[in-house]
């Protein structure tokens, strides 16, 4: 099973150790991670997924393999800018969102347009006519966040 995970490409260090051990529990657990295969969250989750052993994909915005952080697995050159965020989420079963800035924002967009589950932690909320909406389910620590995203995409 691919599960994407998607964040910032400058978190803080909160964030980037909360991406690590998102990145250790999929490791942990033998599944595939997808993310945009640069720095920040995407570097912290592919870090924790190969330090357990896991298989890590980069969908890379433009053309370069070396463009990738050092513990991706196979990057994918697009050569498509940002809009290959769509490709990232549309890849995995279900997302994990840590953190982020607008690209992430425009990823949970894509997800939830699609049907994609998405968890999230330390990342967007969205209010809707005044009202918190659900659409990206809050998880309270990292192995929270894999075992929801895992369950979700099991459905």
């Amino acid at each position: 099973m691919i599960i994407s995970v998607i964040g910032g490409s400058s978190p803080t260090s909160e964030s980037y150790r909360i991406g690590e051990l998102v990145g250790r529990e999929l490791g942990k657990r033998g599944l595939i991670v997808c993310c945009g295969g640069l720095g920040g969250i995407m570097e912290a989750v592919c870090k924790g997924a190969k330090s357990e052993g896991g298989v890590t994909v980069g969908i890379l915005p433009g053309d370069d393999p070396k463009a990738a952080n050092s513990y991706v697995d196979i990057p994918i050159c697009t050569g498509i800018g940002h809009a290959r965020n769509v490709l990232v989420v549309k890849t995995g079963r279900a997302v994990i969102a840590v953190d982020g800035s607008y690209g992430t924002l425009s990823e949970i967009a894509h997800a939830l347009a699609e049907g994609i589950p998405v968890v999230g932690i330390n990342t967007w909320t969205f209010l809707r006519e005044g009202e918190l909406d659900s659409g990206v389910i809050l998880a309270d620590n990292p192995v929270d966040a894999v075992e929801q995203a895992v369950k979700l995409a099991e459905l």
